[in-house]
């Protein structure tokens, strides 16, 4: 295309803003024309208001530096300003629902990174290999908000994703029960090790609401459109438990699965490393070239070796073998802040350009 399309980022100052900016510089299809912040860092250059908070380990793209940060409460502002926007703001769940139904309303699409709409019935909550075709509930949702062209969609929670497509590509052989525990990254929290010294050779077995996130946001995912909503899947049965780790990036899942079906070893590695969906069809930026890796070691998957896998796009799986309890086991290994958050927002976002959803104003 010879014109990208101008992406705003809501709440640009925060790390998971930080990480949209990062990922964004160069993009093929989109540039970050404004950013949007809260009223404290509205006026200042983006250089000057984020300061010594800059949390990435590249530095921060010189095409942002100077851009003026916006009020993200000026909602039409903003708005006129860009084609669509993506959403990272920092605010309670009421909040984050109001203004991103707002910015929809003024026919700019909202990508969220947010947790606020993903129970919301009309809302899509997308990970693009797994269920593109959630994005067509999206036509029922401009008719509620009366809109043509504006619209909210998600992505789900970064816990899920070094489980989730696992258990996807392995769906014909009728996963139904599930164990998962989740070792998890402290930038899930938004923090580094200097925010967050007592972290450092320190475990946390409690984060808040991440554990019904993670057995609940599959479900959704695997559901499907009717009567105008998305109707989440009743099986599989998933449990879990989220435990903080002194890791800063990337989260581990240790899981556990029956299935209806018996599929062997080799069946199981085979549909992992053949799994695809539209992001690798359609050829999208962003994609993995190949989605999920397994890896044969004994000691991988492992957070220092794996979790930059297709620039942290990737998943990677190992120690696949038979259980004494349940049929198999497995480790699973994601990056949080790449693929569980702002890449696969970037991800869902050119998706929704493919689909023809997201255009120029």
């Amino acid at each position: 295309m010879s014109q990208k399309l101008r992406a705003g980022i809501l709440g640009g100052t925060g790390m998971v803003g930080q990480r949209f900016i990062a990922l964004l510089e160069n993009h093929p299809w989109f540039e970050v024309t404004t950013i949007a912040a809260s009223p404290r860092s509205a006026g200042k250059r983006y250089e000057e208001a984020v300061g010594g908070r800059w949390k990435m380990d590249t530095p921060m793209p010189e095409a942002v530096k100077d851009l003026v940060v916006m009020n993200v409460n000026d909602v039409e502002a903003v708005a006129s300003q860009v084609d669509f926007v993506f959403s990272a703001v920092d605010m309670s769940k009421d909040e984050i629902k109001a203004i991103e139904e707002a910015y929809a309303k003024t026919e700019t699409p909202v990508v969220s990174n947010n947790s606020a709409h993903r129970w919301t019935p009309d809302v899509p909550m997308v990970v693009p290999e797994i269920n593109p075709e959630h994005m067509k509930v999206i036509d029922f949702q401009k008719k509620r908000l009366g809109t043509t062209r504006g619209f909210v969609a998600v992505k789900p929670n970064c816990s899920i994703q070094s489980y989730a497509p696992v258990l996807t590509a392995w769906k014909e052989f009728e996963p139904y029960e599930v164990v998962a525990t989740t070792y998890q990254a402290i930038s899930g929290a938004g923090k580094t090790f200097q925010d967050w010294p007592e972290m450092e050779g320190n475990i946390i077995p409690y984060i808040g609401g991440e554990e019904e996130k993670s057995e609940k946001e599959p479900l959704r995912i695997w559901g499907e459109i009717k009567d105008g909503v998305i109707v989440p899947a009743q099986s599989p049965v998933i449990t879990c438990q989220c435990i903080r780790v002194p890791v800063l990036n990337g989260h581990t899942a240790a899981v556990f699965v029956k299935f209806k079906k018996n599929p062997t070893k080799e069946q199981l590695i085979e549909k992992l490393r053949s799994f695809k969906g539209a992001p690798q069809e359609l050829e999208l930026p962003s994609a993995p070239k190949h989605f999920i890796q397994y890896l044969e070691e004994d000691n991988r998957p492992q957070v220092t070796e794996d979790v930059n896998y297709e620039n942290g796009m990737g998943i990677t799986v190992g120690r696949l073998r038979e259980d004494t309890v349940y049929d198999w086991k497995f480790v699973g290994l994601s990056h949080n802040t790449v693929r569980g958050a702002a890449g696969g927002a970037v991800l869902c976002a050119e998706l929704l350009k493919a689909q023809g959803y997201i255009t120029e104003k």
